[in-house]
């Protein structure tokens, strides 16, 4: 008599491919790393229009994976990020952000790399979804324009952390860093571009198209590097900090306001300071580690 196969081991119409497994799998696996859910990441995909399997199937390959539902968070997850810059081109910092769409929870996703010293937008791109090849590609043209960077800092989105982007950086002798799970604040040059961007006056409230998002994201970036005086960087543009030309800058300015404290002194307690960038900025090199 023949051994009865096991329903688990069963072929059926329905089951999954070998290579539809595999992609739960590492998204599984990748979730985990980000401190997700198994049901969070299967939700953070079909938000981005990613349906590989029900959610039940997820979960039932979870387990096979032995990945507890229940979140742990390893010690690896906890360390603070800490990075630190003197000078344009030794750090950047990327992310992905939504531009909403006429349609509801459908957005185009913009990437954004940003030199955390002088907020400088060395690259952007927008694309219909998030993506690995659109993130290595946007990468392989920066570095291939400024160079490469010291170390590239970024969230743990699976993007961020995917095979293909590590390989480049790693390739480039480059360094990366990544923000701790759920801590906003690890990625703060990032985030506050993102925030001043959708501030801006002439910010849509949607783009009727990629192709709009696209000329936007043109028209933005080439206005936030030259013309963007920027509050971080003493009220200088990204691109006068990015190429050192702030310092002429500044002595006009600095000019001005001398002969104006000559001509005033009253109006002043002391005699006028103008600011200048700062000499370091970077990420969490001011807390004190716990």
């Amino acid at each position: 008599m023949v051994d009865p196969i096991h329903q688990r081991d069963r072929e059926y119409p329905n089951q999954l491919t070998a290579a539809e497994r595999d992609r739960i799998e590492s998204a599984i696996r990748a979730g985990r790393e980000n401190g997700w859910s198994v049901e969070h990441t299967f939700h953070h995909h079909l938000d981005r229009g990613i349906m590989l399997a029900s959610s039940r199937t997820w979960h039932r390959i979870a387990a096979d994976l032995a990945v507890a539902p229940r979140v742990t968070r390893s010690r690896r997850d906890r360390v603070m990020p800490v990075v630190t810059a003197t000078a344009p081109g030794q750090a950047w910092s990327w992310d992905i952000t939504d531009l909403k769409s006429p349609f509801a929870r459908v957005a185009f996703k913009q990437y954004v790399i940003t030199d955390i010293y002088s907020r400088f937008r060395i690259a952007s791109a927008v694309e219909h979804t998030e993506n690995t090849s659109a993130a290595v590609n946007l990468f392989t043209a920066a570095i291939a324009e400024h160079g490469a960077p010291r170390v590239v800092h970024s969230d743990n989105g699976p993007t961020m952390r995917s095979d293909a982007l590590n390989t480049l950086f790693a390739n480039h002798g480059i360094d990366v860093s990544n923000s701790r799970p759920y801590v906003s604040n690890d990625n703060p040059f990032s985030e506050a571009s993102f925030s001043a961007m959708k501030r801006h006056p002439f910010y849509p409230k949607f783009f009727e198209s990629l192709e709009s998002a696209q000329a936007f994201d043109t028209e933005y970036t080439n206005w936030h590097n030259a013309s963007h005086y920027h509050s971080g960087i003493a009220h200088f543009t990204p691109q006068q900090v990015h190429d050192g030309t702030w310092r002429s800058v500044w002595n006009n300015r600095n000019a001005s306001l001398q002969r104006y404290y000559e001509a005033h002194p009253e109006r002043f307690r002391t005699r006028p300071r103008l600011p200048r960038p700062p000499t370091t900025v970077g990420i969490n090199h001011l807390v004190k580690a716990a």
